[in-house]
């Protein structure tokens, strides 16, 4: 089983993800391969902050989602499928890394988890290589399919919908257990960051923000922690998250852990701080990105070990 859904598919039939089917009572992947996008991002627009900060990563992009997230920023790749039948086997994307002179392969922008036999096939050939392997993921996948994937991936980035069940359950169509466990089991694996997207009224609770942050925390201190403004799309048209809102859940994740960012906030710098001396490490401007008091894995100014894969 790949995913928790555990989809009881009729022939010629596919699962809630739309891209997996019954083929003569065979699970297949008719969208092996099909790309809904394949551009170089910064990867800190995945995001990821601290690993190899100021690169930039292929992204390839799928259709599908074992999610129905009714605020989906993505849902015109997410909640459909494309009709076009051109595919990029793994090798010609792994020779599209190696001409744009990536540092490896994120695999993005819908869900990558449900093309897990595309994205491991590709990851193994990236990394014969030399290539990084990213995931930008939901995290909604059993554990042993994701134990043979993480050993071919080097970072990751999971969105953490919510730490209420029930937030799972009726708003995206999915269950929150499966995602911590993901969480928990990939921190094992990799460079491992969390997204939490902020949303008015259904996720931005003081006591949730606890609960997310101790979560963590219970895992490591150290895990690079995301929370973005949502802005209206798709089904829901819930205010715009005010950016002091975020600025103020960030402050409550710091009392847990020790790298909390902000996304979506404009025009702010978004930078590392030295949890120790409070010297800056790294500098953002947008995606504009300057390494400061970082060198070798440490602080230049106290001396102390940064999480930072450089």
């Amino acid at each position: 089983m790949l995913c928790p859904h555990e989809c009881l598919i009729g022939e010629g039939q596919t699962g809630i993800c739309r891209v997996r089917a019954n083929d003569k009572m065979e699970l297949s992947l008719p969208y092996y391969g099909v790309l809904s996008a394949c551009a170089m991002d910064p990867i800190e627009k995945k995001p990821l902050f601290h690993f190899h900060p100021g690169t930039d990563i292929l992204s390839a992009g799928f259709y599908g989602c074992n999610f129905r997230c009714p605020f989906c920023q993505n849902f015109h790749i997410s909640q459909h499928v494309s009709d076009n039948p051109s595919k990029t086997n793994p090798e010609d994307l792994v020779g599209i890394a190696i001409n744009r002179k990536s540092i490896g392969i994120a695999y993005t922008y819908s869900e990558p988890l449900v093309h897990f036999e595309y994205v491991l096939n590709t990851a193994k050939i990236a990394r014969s290589h030399g290539l990084k392997n990213v995931l930008v993921t939901n995290g909604y996948i059993h554990a042993k399919p994701a134990e043979e994937l993480l050993q071919y991936i080097d970072a990751a980035n999971v969105d953490l919908k919510s730490f209420n069940g029930d937030f799972y359950r009726k708003e995206i169509k999915g269950s929150l257990e499966p995602v911590l466990a993901f969480i928990r089991q990939a921190s094992q694996y990799i460079c491992l960051e969390v997204t939490t997207l902020v949303i008015p009224g259904k996720n931005d609770s003081e006591t949730e923000m606890r609960d997310i942050s101790s979560f963590l925390a219970s895992i490591d201190r150290d895990i690079p922690f995301h929370l973005s403004c949502y802005y209206p799309t798709y089904k829901y048209t819930v205010g715009a998250t005010p950016p002091e809102l975020v600025i103020k859940l960030a402050d409550i994740a710091r009392e847990k852990l020790r790298f909390v960012y902000i996304g979506n906030v404009g025009a702010r710098e978004v930078n590392t701080i030295c949890p120790d001396c409070g010297s800056v490490l790294i500098r953002r401007r947008g995606y504009t990105v300057t390494i400061e008091d970082f060198e070798n894995g440490k602080c230049k100014n106290c001396g102390s070990s940064i999480p930072i894969v450089a």
